[in-house]
């Protein structure tokens, strides 16, 4: 009786395990995230599926979110194509999603301005340590809620197009 009690036990945890995603997020089954669109002026992001918007989020933006990201420090949130490159499950944001920010285009441009592109430029939560008293606080990242990121992390594959818009 207490093999089959351990047994229907441990087919149950693997079970619910597989329904997990990463660090414990739930899992997404849904239509697969073809491309994020940023639209910075309505502070809006969405989640697309070919033509289809699947989620959308208001988000925040750099401190100075007018126009692109010419140079580190700036603070403004970059616009053009880029591709989600990356992922970290420990950011100081809750968790947060990579954009291949700066492409050869960017890196020549602060480069001819005599300054660094900059990077790390990320989609994320709110940090940890702190409450940011504005909108638009990040040093050029796009910021949403923590349960927001936790969602968008959980739909988003590696790979996928973002396009940042004015």
């Amino acid at each position: 009786m207490k093999r089959r009690l351990f047994t229907v036990g441990a087919l149950a945890s693997v079970a619910l395990a597989g329904c997990a995603g990463r660090n414990g997020l739930p899992g997404y089954t849904g239509p697969e995230v073809t491309s994020v669109v940023v639209n910075k002026s309505a502070r809006k992001l969405y989640l697309l599926h070919g033509d289809d918007v699947l989620r959308d989020y208001n988000v925040g933006l750099g401190f100075t979110p007018l126009g692109h990201k010419m140079f580190e420090g700036d603070g403004r949130t970059p616009e053009g194509s880029y591709l989600i490159n990356r992922r970290n499950p420990r950011s100081e944001f809750y968790l947060s999603l990579g954009i291949s920010y700066p492409n050869t285009t960017d890196r020549a441009r602060a480069q001819a301005m005599g300054k660094s592109p900059g990077g790390d430029i990320f989609i994320h939560g709110q940090p940890l340590t702190y409450k940011p008293k504005k909108t638009d606080w990040t040093a050029g990242c796009i910021a949403v809620q923590n349960e927001e990121i936790a969602e968008i992390y959980t739909m988003v594959r590696d790979g996928t197009l973002i396009t940042l818009r004015a």
